[in-house]
């Protein structure tokens, strides 16, 4: 028999000492190390809901440093400002420069009154274009109905120096012709032109086309609400004596003015190369405060930068701030920025822009393609119990629009532009003399700052970028009703459209088309593209539901298809 020494004893010892010891747990994996998307989004809610600075961006964007048209000074502070903001959270911020303009412009106070004895004095509403002139402290002359032919203007004499011309407009065989006259207006010493816009919403926008330090315009035109501008015309008629006073600092700067995109980095911990994007644009037209277009954007995205980074989350990929300037003269910061950084497009996993006012983000778009990924990423929005419920649409392709998600869908990235659901109504405000902060909804930004920030970490943390297979919507002609509508409710109706053809006119509902139920822009929109020929519209006026029908052109069916095949509608 062997003997055992001390040493084996202990070996063996040892052998079936470990023999009875459990398995070692395996090495644990990212997503068993870090918290779930639930959590996650419980704790960004939790600070969302006792913490919200939401508003508190948009009181200080609209009514601190006020409208910010690109090349002014209120966007020079903006940008100051936002980039302050970004970097008081901790966030990597900085200015891109795109572009200059070789002038500067600031709109100051204006106002003015109508003067005349059947009405007495007035306040006059009206508004300029940007970049026009303005007047040298206050202008009172005769409102004077506009002459007609060069005869009138030579009978009229000295009277027209000093006077305010009521423009009536002609139609577009004479325009070349009332140019001329206009001309000669001008010559003889007109105040200024005065105008009338087709409703009772004042829409600014404006141009800086031949505009030089050496060649600055000079001319004022003033445009006012339609029924005042018709009050003051049967007054004229009626040969009553009217009189205009108006005042209006409109300031040019002839200096250079350099445009930026404001950009912020919450940096990625696993790929910090690859980016979410979430952003709107921080310049406005100057008719108002630019509150509602777009400080409501800017606002969300601030306050998502700012919960991010006050929760201490690190997504997996670099959550990038951004917010462009020069959107209203024509995306030109976000094409700017795609241009120049053409090694940037693969890395975005998606753009997500808010540019849609104060109405909810209720919603986003995605692929066939791309479906389970959002419904990954935006899982803690949907059947949340929120009153206005998040929801996802597929859809065949990803379509660009009026803001800068379009310039990143241009470069094959995918751009998405927020779905927005609520009672605040967009037509009212969107460039007209109505932005201002009193229209913005409260607990409408809160909710939506809490859905950017949910949905940039949410497609941050997924495992891999947005699927862009089938990211491109066949592209079909665009057709236009011509129709702006609030929900379903039309608010405008453009003249000589198919929609006045029809007879749908302002403040009908919308209920039907082409035999689908109208629940929104979305489904009026799909009708619309889809058309063909004669197209029936059920719209309820004054409590009565009246079919009008709409002419679109008909659409030609290949002779090789026997039966015509259903179509996808893409919105």
């Amino acid at each position: 028999m062997q003997r055992r020494t001390p040493t084996t004893i202990l070996s063996i010892a040892l052998i079936l000492s470990l023999a009875t010891v459990p398995a070692a747990a395996p090495i644990p994996s990212y997503a068993d190390t870090t918290p779930s998307a639930k959590e996650l989004a419980a704790k960004i809610l939790a600070l969302a809901e006792r913490d919200n600075q939401v508003m508190a961006h948009l009181d200080h964007l609209s009514n601190v440093i006020g409208p910010r048209l690109t090349g002014s000074d209120g966007i020079n502070e903006a940008y100051a400002w936002t980039q302050a903001q970004f970097e008081s959270w901790g966030l990597e911020a900085r200015l891109e420069k795109w572009g200059e303009y070789p002038i500067g412009f600031n709109r100051g106070p204006w106002s003015g009154k109508v003067i005349s004895k059947t009405s007495g004095e007035k306040p006059l509403v009206f508004g300029t274009q940007s970049w026009t002139a303005g007047t040298d402290g206050p202008v009172r002359g005769p409102a004077l109905l506009e002459p007609g032919s060069e005869a009138e203007i030579a009978k009229l004499g000295d009277t027209l120096e000093g006077a305010w011309i009521i423009s009536q407009g002609s139609s577009r065989s004479r325009r070349a012709e009332r140019r001329k006259l206009q001309d000669a207006l001008w010559k003889a010493g007109i105040a200024g032109l005065v105008r009338s816009v087709r409703g009772e919403l004042i829409v600014t926008s404006g141009s800086t086309r031949g505009i030089t330090p050496d060649n600055l315009p000079t001319r004022v035109v003033a445009n006012v609400i339609a029924s005042q501008f018709k009050e003051i015309v049967s007054q004229l008629e009626a040969g009553e004596k009217v009189e205009l006073e108006l005042d209006i600092k409109n300031e040019f700067k002839p200096q250079p003015y350099t445009h930026y995109n404001v950009i912020a980095d919450l940096r990625g911990s696993e790929f910090p190369d690859e980016y979410v994007i979430v952003g709107g644009h921080i310049d406005t037209w100057d008719g108002a405060t630019g509150a509602i277009d777009n400080g409501t954007g800017v606002a969300t995205t601030l306050e998502a930068a700012r919960l991010l980074a006050k929760s201490g989350i690190k997504p997996r990929r670099t959550i990038r701030f951004m917010l462009w300037s020069g959107e209203e003269q024509g995306l030109l910061g976000s094409r700017a920025h795609v241009q120049a950084n053409p090694e940037l497009m693969p890395k975005i996993s998606a753009v997500l822009v808010h540019d849609g006012g104060t109405n909810v983000l209720s919603g986003i778009v995605a692929t066939k393609a791309m479906m389970p990924q959002i419904q990954a990423a935006f899982s803690p929005l949907v059947d949340d119990g929120h009153e206005l419920p998040f929801k996802i649409k597929e859809v065949g392709g990803l379509r660009g629009g009026g803001s800068d998600h379009n310039s990143f869908l241009a470069a094959g990235v995918p751009g998405f532009f927020w779905n927005q659901s609520g009672r605040a109504n967009y037509t009212f405000t969107h460039h007209t003399q109505h932005d201002h902060f009193d229209q913005a909804i409260p607990e409408y930004q809160k909710r939506s700052a809490t859905v950017v920030a949910l949905g940039a970490l949410g497609i941050a943390n997924l495992d891999a970028l947005l699927d862009r297979t089938g990211m491109t919507a066949p592209q079909r002609p665009r057709k236009l009703l011509g129709v702006q509508v609030d929900g379903v409710t039309v608010t405008s109706v453009t003249s000589d459209s198919r929609a006045e053809k029809a007879g749908i006119k302002p403040g009908d509902r919308i209920l039907k088309a082409d035999g689908k139920a109208i629940e929104g822009l979305d489904d009026l929109r799909g009708v619309i593209q889809a058309a063909s020929g004669s197209t029936p519209f059920v719209v309820e006026r004054e409590g009565k539901q009246l079919t009008l029908t709409a002419e679109f052109p008909e659409e030609k069916k290949p002779e090789a298809l026997k039966k015509p095949k259903p179509s996808r509608r893409y919105y």
